[in-house]
């Protein structure tokens, strides 16, 4: 279902939908009302929900359609203003799945091939997540308590492989030998919800080492998610800033548009931002991150890898544990996506794959010594 209220856009991406032989565009509408009166009858896998409409916009809307249909995927679509920004930022804390960043002019949706990859790629990963989803749910509802989407709330107690999740087809290897005293995380879609799950669990951890953030977002995005990982953690967070020093106690999130890396000057580590072509599609992107770090810190290394589509941070563990540090990975239950965290998993280099509430214990863990 797409619900945009410019008729060119509308037209746009549902025939781009449509287009798709595994796609079907169910409905188009003009206002969230629209949506909302539609959503049960049409039951659409993914909703494409624009942000700025007259009658109802889409922050108004969106718990509505998830009201009528728990297990639907929404996808928020906003141009790049700040507002915008915390409002899609909101909207995730509400249920939505993800959020695409909108050219600001129609004229602009209709050249920009980079806007209509992002759309299609979303969308079927959305909509294979939420096939899952629905056998989770269903099963669940026949056999006690059914939990909500993923991304809401945490996933069921249910044998993986009889509702649709793959059978685990990696191989742990042991946590390295060294007490870590740096933590890296890389993170995309659904990846807000994952990173403030974690950080405010983590809480006064955070005095003892720095973290670095980077997570798939264009610019004013990363600088609400910023803001809103310092709420979260009650540590001081912000993006990061070209020649500005690695300290503990502080969170850094690389700004959208650029990659953000470390390097040692001088026997202190510092924060460079480039400007460089995207890596793996994502500027900023983990693998560049993750590989700085762990030629920085070395075996002292620990990173974390989010859901997320797509396969960016898979090279830059592999460099991690190459050095001797540790990696662990989101759970494919517990996801809106598989795709990074699947990746750096099915590459041999995670040490512990796990739910989201499992993940801020076992780095606390692992940094005070354990390494089971």
């Amino acid at each position: 279902m797409v619900v945009d209220d410019a008729v060119v856009v509308r037209g746009l991406v549902g025939r781009w939908i449509a287009d798709e032989s595994d796609m079907t565009l169910v409905a188009s509408h003009r206002s969230g009302r629209e949506a909302v009166a539609d959503i049960a009858k049409k039951s659409p896998d993914v909703v494409i929900l624009d942000i700025e409409m007259p009658d109802m916009d889409g922050l108004t809307a969106l718990p509505l359609i998830i009201a009528e249909k728990r297990d639907v995927m929404v996808l928020m679509a906003s141009t790049l203003t700040r507002r915008n920004a915390e409002i899609s930022l909101k909207c995730l804390s509400l249920g939505a799945a993800d959020y695409v960043p909108k050219p600001e002019t129609n004229a602009g949706v209709t050249t920009s091939p980079a806007f209509k990859r992002e759309i299609l790629d979303k969308v079927r990963a959305l909509g294979r997540r939420r096939k899952i989803a629905g056998k989770v749910f269903r099963a669940a509802s026949s056999g006690g308590s059914a939990p909500a989407a993923p991304g809401r709330v945490a996933a069921p107690s249910i044998a993986p492989q009889s509702i649709g999740f793959n059978e685990p087809n990696f191989k742990l290897r042991p946590f390295g030998t060294t007490i870590p005293k740096v933590l890296t995380i890389g993170s995309s879609t659904g990846g807000p919800q994952a990173l403030t799950t974690v950080l405010k669990a983590l809480g006064s951890f955070l005095d003892r080492v720095p973290v670095l953030i980077t997570q798939h977002m264009p610019p004013t995005f990363t600088t609400i998610l910023a803001e809103h990982a310092s709420k979260a953690s009650g540590r001081p967070a912000a993006e990061g800033r070209d020649g500005e020093p690695v300290l503990a106690g502080r969170i850094y999130v690389a700004p959208g548009g650029k990659h953000m890396v470390v390097k040692k000057t001088g026997g202190t580590t510092v924060i460079h931002l480039e400007d460089g072509p995207p890596v793996n599609f994502c500027k900023p992107a983990v693998d560049p991150l993750f590989t700085s770090v762990a030629q920085a810190w070395g075996a002292q290394t620990f990173a974390c890898v989010l859901t997320g589509m797509g396969h960016d941070g898979a090279h830059g563990a592999g460099d991690i544990v190459a050095a001797g540090g540790s990696v662990i990975a989101q759970d494919e239950a517990t996801s809106v996506v598989w795709g990074m965290p699947g990746a750096v998993a099915q590459g041999g280099h995670a040490s512990a794959v796990l739910p989201i509430d499992q993940i801020a214990p076992k780095i606390m863990r692992v940094f005070s010594g354990d390494r089971s």
